[in-house]
């Protein structure tokens, strides 16, 4: 087989980002053939041996490529494994029979779409922000929702140092006691929505993902999965 940047085998084995991979070789955690690997260095799948924290990392003998869609309920973190010891997204995927790792992420408290999958250039392209993908949320949130707070909605918001892009807000209906807000955003930045909502005193009640590029979550039931279609999978990767 021909050499391959190790953050992209990490990706092909279905163990985690590039992005993470990267982190994970920065960390020291990485070696090849016994040596602590550096950033870039290229490895040669079947020759090299390759261990992160000390276990082996080895391609799967079955590589098709898996694309899931899963309806993330509230309570799960979407990680691999929590230190901490919180139910993750996977224990959700385990039954779909190959090793995958989520795209992005949403919080533990947030609920919805979330795609899954062991095909690291896509992972890649999803999450680069070059590409530019949409994510839109429901916020439910409390009260009736000014024409000031609205617009104060849209503007940007700096999260870890970096002005993100404006959000588009309408509101998409009522309950009672809450007004549904519907937000999309570019970015995809850590408690981007929630952060947007908390600047204008509101509070969330519940956050759902309901959209991700072209993929709509639908009438997916809370907690199952399904495989995407030709058609989404042809979206997503013309993105």
């Amino acid at each position: 087989m021909e050499p391959v940047r190790i953050s992209k085998y990490f990706t092909d084995c279905g163990i985690m980002s590039r992005r993470a991979a990267d982190a994970a070789v920065s960390a020291g955690e990485v070696k090849v053939n016994g040596v602590t690997a550096e950033l870039g260095q290229k490895v040669t799948p079947g020759v090299d041996k390759i261990t992160w924290k000390g276990k082996p990392v080895v391609m799967p003998k079955d590589n098709r490529k898996v694309y899931v869609m899963l309806n993330k309920p509230r309570g799960y973190v979407t990680t691999l494994k929590d230190e901490k010891g919180r139910p993750t997204v996977m224990e959700l995927v385990k039954d779909v029979g190959s090793r995958l790792y989520p795209i992005g992420r949403l919080d533990m408290d947030s609920d919805g779409l979330l795609i899954l999958t062991n095909d690291g250039d896509l992972a890649n392209q999803l999450a680069h922000p070059r590409h530019d993908v949409s994510k839109v949320y429901y916020a439910y949130v409390d009260g009736n929702v000014t024409t000031e707070q609205m617009t104060g909605l849209c503007r940007p918001i700096e999260i870890d140092g970096r002005m993100t892009s404006p959000a588009a807000v309408r509101k998409a209906g009522y309950t009672e006691y809450h007004t549904v807000l519907e937000v999309t955003i570019h970015d995809g930045r850590n408690r981007q929505v929630r952060r947007l909502c908390e600047r204008e005193g509101l509070v969330v009640r519940k956050l759902t993902r309901v959209a991700e590029g072209p993929l709509k979550l639908g009438n997916l039931d809370e907690g199952k999965w399904r495989h995407l279609n030709a058609k989404e999978l042809r979206q997503l990767k013309g993105l």
